[in-house]
């Protein structure tokens, strides 16, 4: 798994957005039992801090300590540094394994081996994570020169399983139909601006070029976006059992 994100945690935290309620009690509804779940990837701890309401323990592993310094503390919670396609945990122990913005980084295969062997028999696996958003037309023009153009060439190639919605992965688990979910928040231009500065490619970016790409567009993003604004991400979401 890459770990591309350790660099700018802080900022991470503060700007990626956050899944809807419908996702949690989506889980709630499908699944049994809530002794132990495990957010694979937790990055920030954002998921990790939500199932920590619903399950008794909440195993949450990522390969960076960065992005883990900046999650919440909370007693259901432990925090551990492992790769996703390696864990220490015992067998068929959790009720949910869950996935948010990151298993396009995964071995599919190892980390599936490792699923497989920790899933409880009627045990839940979740792929979440989300697609480019949606503001405005003008805005969202903006955007998709940004996302092709300017640092197209920038992103690694696992990122084409996003713009797939997942469809490209591999899925070996009885798939079990699911909603569709968004997510809608008000944010300001500071915080687009912010959080178009997370994308892994413009981190590249920056490492090649030794500047700023949303520079480039920032101009017209105000213009078009405002002060404040309605910003709506289409949730990639898969479900499935063993």
């Amino acid at each position: 798994m890459k770990d591309n994100f350790s660099g700018h945690a802080d900022d991470y935290a503060k700007y990626r957005p956050s899944y809807p309620d419908e996702v949690y009690e989506f889980l709630k509804q499908n699944i049994s039992t809530f002794n132990c779940a495990w957010d694979c990837a937790t990055g920030n701890g954002q998921v990790a801090s939500r199932l920590s309401e619903i399950f008794d323990r909440v195993e949450a592993t990522d390969m960076s300590k960065e992005q883990m310094d900046q999650a919440p503390r909370k007693s259901a919670i432990h925090y551990s540094v492992q790769a996703a396609e390696k864990v220490n945990f015992k067998n068929a122990i959790f009720d949910l394994i869950i996935v948010a913005q990151a298993v396009n980084w995964f071995d599919f295969d190892k980390f599936y081996s490792e699923v497989k062997r920790c899933l409880k028999p009627e045990g839940l696996l979740v792929l979440m994570g989300y697609q480019l958003l949606n503001i405005n037309p003008e805005t969202d023009k903006v955007i998709r020169y940004f996302y092709e153009d300017v640092i197209g060439p920038y992103w690694d190639p696992e990122r084409k399983h996003l713009d797939a919605n997942y469809q490209s992965i591999p899925f070996p688990f009885q798939e079990i139909k699911t909603p569709e979910f968004k997510i809608t928040d008000m944010w300001t231009i500071e915080h687009l601006l912010g959080y178009l500065r997370t994308w892994s490619a413009v981190k590249h970016y920056e490492k090649a070029k030794k500047n700023d790409p949303v520079k480039i567009v920032e101009n017209d993003l105000r213009k078009s976006f405002g002060d404040q604004n309605e910003v709506t991400f289409p949730i990639i979401f898969r479900a499935g059992r063993l």
